[in-house]
This record gives structure tokens, C-alpha cells and sequence, in this order.
């Protein structure tokens, strides 16, 4: 199950985090959105032990989804080191996700 990311744990789940994190920026009442998610989950089962999967709310987490300048979702970023790797917005097959990680 990927991790609920707030503004809260976002140092610690994604700045500090050693592996890489795919975050998925998405709200409750977007159809692409809601596609994405079995997608993100299966990434997040793919990758268990080599990567990190998060997912935020954007109208729960204003705060971060402006920080990443969020105008569409679903919006996956990966972050490596504290700096964003890579990033595409619409719903992505597994695959191309896992390429995102660099897995």
C-alpha cells in the first residue's frame, strides 16, 4: 500500500528518504486519477525494498502540490536525493513508471 505523504512527513517519507519515491499527486474525484491508482499500487509492489511510493492529495496538500507547480493530475514525480529525477502528468502504463524510478 503506498504511503499517505503530507506536509507533515514529507521531509522524512521523501527528502531524506534513501531510496527513490514516486509520488502521485491526485484528488478523490479525478477519473484519470482513479485509474492510475491499481497502477501506482502495482509499481509500489513491483518495487518493494528498492523503491518508495507515495501519494498526495492535492486538496489536502495545497501546500505541496504548489511547491511541485501541480496543474493537472494525476502527476507522478520521482525523487532521488531530495531532487526531483523525473516527472510526467496523465495516467502512465507500470512500466514507464518503473523506468521513472531508474529500476
Amino acid at each position: 500500500m503506498p504511503i499517505t505523504i503530507t506536509k507533515d512527513n514529507f521531509q522524512q517519507e521523501v527528502m531524506q528518504s534513501q531510496l527513490p519515491v514516486l509520488i502521485d499527486f491526485w484528488a478523490p474525484w479525478c477519473g484519470p486519477c482513479r485509474m492510475a491508482g491499481p497502477i501506482v499500487d502495482a509499481v509500489e509492489q513491483q518495487t518493494a525494498g528498492r523503491a518508495k511510493v507515495g501519494k498526495i492529495n492535492v486538496d489536502e496538500q495545497p501546500e505541496l502540490a504548489q511547491a511541485f507547480q501541480v496543474v493537472s493530475i494525476p502527476m507522478m514525480v520521482v525523487i532521488k536525493g531530495g531532487q526531483v529525477a523525473a516527472q510526467s502528468v496523465g495516467v502512465r502504463p507500470k512500466e514507464a513508471l518503473i523506468d521513472m524510478l531508474g529500476l
